[in-house]
């Protein structure tokens, strides 16, 4: 269906990572640099940190330090009391793409996606692995062979769901007590995997690209179709229940607002890097959604 959606921000290049926090809503907006907030009608917005490597996963620590993913540098910044930013992890030996989305846990761990090749100039589609990083800012690959890990969330269970964008599927783990991640396994799955061969093959073979995500209470998942216009609600077990069909692209969603039911959606033309870096067609929409019963 069609939703009743409001613009909450609009005239920027391309958000991700909508986040909610201390009664606002925060988002990366790529390639202005910023990472932004607002109250959840639009209205007093900050700049809460400039990020010249590109912004995207946002996450708190306990201590209500905010944790920021530098893409191009492969690092993790961390906003001190004082409002400055320090390097948190530098995740280069890990990695050689840009970072993506993040995870940070009630105790300040985070998870860490990474395209794994070079998506805007066409690359060659490659896997990549999960990073976790702990509070002390040291890190570990958890998990690997995975096709574009990108939004994830944790399962009332306490179980980590990654999205694997190119993959057709989302991946679920078990967490160990130390952080650490136990076998890749199938929470849902949209088709097979595609013929890696080329980008162009690998897109034509998408039936849902699962990119950002929100979970809901009941365990369900919100999750932004990147090539579809599209936020599917997904089921274990049963695939896509609904969807909620947008007149441009999607490619992230979050859950806010006062009574946890606003579902906040990063909506842009395309996520071609060459094109939002010089338009200025990104937005935040709101949806309210039903309360769950």
């Amino acid at each position: 269906m069609k939703p009743d959606a409001t613009v909450v921000l609009d005239g920027y290049t391309y958000f991700e990572c909508p986040r909610w926090h201390d009664g606002r809503v925060w988002v990366s907006d790529f390639y202005t640099f910023e990472v932004l907030s607002a109250l959840p009608d639009g209205s007093d917005v900050r700049v809460e940190a400039t990020v010249p490597q590109q912004p995207s996963g946002l996450g708190w620590l306990p201590d209500g330090r905010l944790l920021v993913v530098s893409m191009r540098d492969h690092t993790i910044l961390r906003r001190e009391v004082d409002g400055t930013l320090v390097v948190h992890a530098d995740l280069s030996e890990h990695v050689s793409a840009h970072l993506n989305d993040m995870l940070v846990d009630a105790d300040g761990r985070a998870y860490v996606g990474n395209f794994g090749f070079d998506l805007m100039n066409g690359g060659t589609p490659a896997t990549a692995t999960l990073i976790l990083v702990d509070p002390d800012g040291s890190s570990r690959v958890v998990a690997t062979d995975l096709w574009f890990p990108n939004g994830m969330a944790l399962t009332p269970d306490g179980e980590l769901l990654v999205d694997e964008t190119v993959a057709n599927r989302i991946s679920v783990f078990s967490i160990d007590a130390d952080g650490g991640l136990g076998e890749r396994r199938d929470w849902a799955t949209f088709g097979d995997i595609p013929d890696m061969s080329s980008i162009e093959t690998a897109i034509g073979g998408l039936s849902l690209a699962p990119d950002g995500c929100a979970i809901d209470t009941d365990g369900s998942l919100w999750v932004a179709d990147a090539l579809g216009g599209r936020i599917a609600h997904v089921v274990a077990g049963q695939g896509v229940v609904d969807q909620l069909d947008f007149d441009s692209g999607v490619f992230a969603c979050g859950l806010g607002g006062e009574d946890g039911r606003t579902l906040f959606v990063c909506a842009a033309p395309d996520f071609d890097e060459h094109a939002r870096k010089v338009a200025r067609d990104g937005k935040l929409l709101a949806v309210q959604l039903p309360a769950t019963t």
